[in-house]
C-alpha cells in the first residue's frame, strides 16, 4: 500500500508528522527521530518525520535559517533510509520543489505561500504527496481552490493542514469548524498543534508562543476527528534555533500521545 493511501485510510488512529523546526546540526535529527519512532511504534501511530532543511520565512534577517540546503536535504535522506520512515520538508519556490523531491516523500507548502500557483503546480508535478498549510489569512472553504490547482496537474495526493487564523496582529485562533470543512475535499486534514499557538509579529523579531496550550488544541482536534497531527518538538525548546517558543519538549511527547490515542479509541 502506498504512503498516501495509508495516510488517507488510517481510520483506526491519527497519524503524526513531527520533528524539529529546522535541521540545526548533523546529530539532532537522528536523536529526535529515534525517540519519536519509539513512541509511535508503541502506540501504533503512523509517523512521518519532519524538519525544514532551510527556513526562508523568518521575521528577522539575523534568524537562523539552516546549515546549508544540500547538507540539510542529505540529512533528511539519511533519516529516511536509516529508519525506513517517510520524511517531509517545506519548500519556498518552484525550484526548491524540484530539488527537494529527490530527497523526501512529502513536499510541504508553507501557509504564507499556499496561494502561490507556480509553487503549487511545481510541487504537484513532482508527483510527490503535497501538504499545503492553510494560510492564516484564508477561510477553510477557500482551500478547495488549492486542491483544484494540484488536481489539475494530475496529482491527487494532497493533504491540508490548519495552523490557525490571524486574530489581530499578534495572535492566532483555531476555528475547529475548519477541520470538517476541509475534509469535504476528500483529502486528509491535519492540525498543526504547535504553530497554531504562535504569537507572531513580536517587536523583538522573534515569534512567541503558548506551548502550555498544545495539549488543549491536540485533544480537541482528535476529538473532532482530524486525520493527522503536525507538531514540532525539541529536546530543549529554549535552546532551539527556530520556533522554540511554541514547541513541545521531547520528553513530554509520550504522555501526550498516550492521552490522544485514548481519545481516538473512544470515538471510533
Amino acid at each position: 500500500m502506498g504512503l498516501y493511501k495509508k495516510l488517507k485510510e488510517n481510520s483506526d488512529n491519527f497519524f503524526l508528522i513531527a520533528g524539529p523546526c529546522v535541521i540545526e546540526n548533523r546529530e539532532m535529527p537522528f536523536e529526535i527521530a529515534e525517540k519519536l519512532i519509539e513512541i509511535t511504534n508503541k502506540l501504533n501511530i503512523l509517523f512521518v518525520f519532519k524538519a525544514s532543511y532551510r527556513k526562508a520565512n523568518r521575521s528577522s534577517i539575523d534568524s537562523f535559517s539552516g546549515i546549508g540546503d544540500l547538507e540539510g536535504l542529505e540529512i533528511l535522506k539519511k533519516v529516511k533510509q536509516k529508519y525506513n520512515i517517510p520524511v517531509i520538508t517545506d519548500i519556498h519556490s518552484k525550484e526548491e520543489a524540484i530539488l527537494a523531491a529527490d530527497y523526501v516523500d512529502i513536499l510541504q507548502i508553507p501557509a504564507f505561500l499556499c496561494r502561490q500557483t507556480d509553487i503549487l503546480l511545481a510541487a504537484a508535478n513532482t508527483k510527490k504527496i503535497v501538504n499545503v498549510k492553510k494560510g492564516q489569512f484564508l477561510s477553510a472553504d477557500s482551500m478547495k481552490f488549492v486542491v483544484e490547482k494540484i488536481n489539475r496537474e494530475g496529482n491527487n495526493q494532497i493533504m491540508l493542514t490548519d495552523r490557525g487564523t490571524m486574530f489581530g496582529y499578534q495572535d492566532l485562533i483555531v476555528d475547529f469548524r475548519s477541520i470538517p470543512i476541509m475534509q469535504e475535499n476528500n483529502v486528509p486534514v491535519i492540525m498543526d498543534i504547535t504553530h497554531s499557538l504562535q504569537q507572531p509579529n513580536q517587536t523583538s523579531g522573534v515569534t512567541g508562543g503558548q506551548p502550555k496550550m498544545i495539549e488543549t488544541i491536540a485533544k480537541a482536534s482528535v476529538a473532532i476527528g482530524v486525520d493527522g497531527l503536525f507538531m514540532e518538538t525539541h529536546p530543549n525548546p529554549k535552546e532551539a534555533k527556530s520556533d522554540g517558543a511554541n514547541m513541545l519538549s521531547l520528553d513530554l511527547v509520550p504522555e501526550l500521545m498516550e492521552k490522544l490515542v485514548r481519545i481516538k479509541k473512544s470515538i471510533i
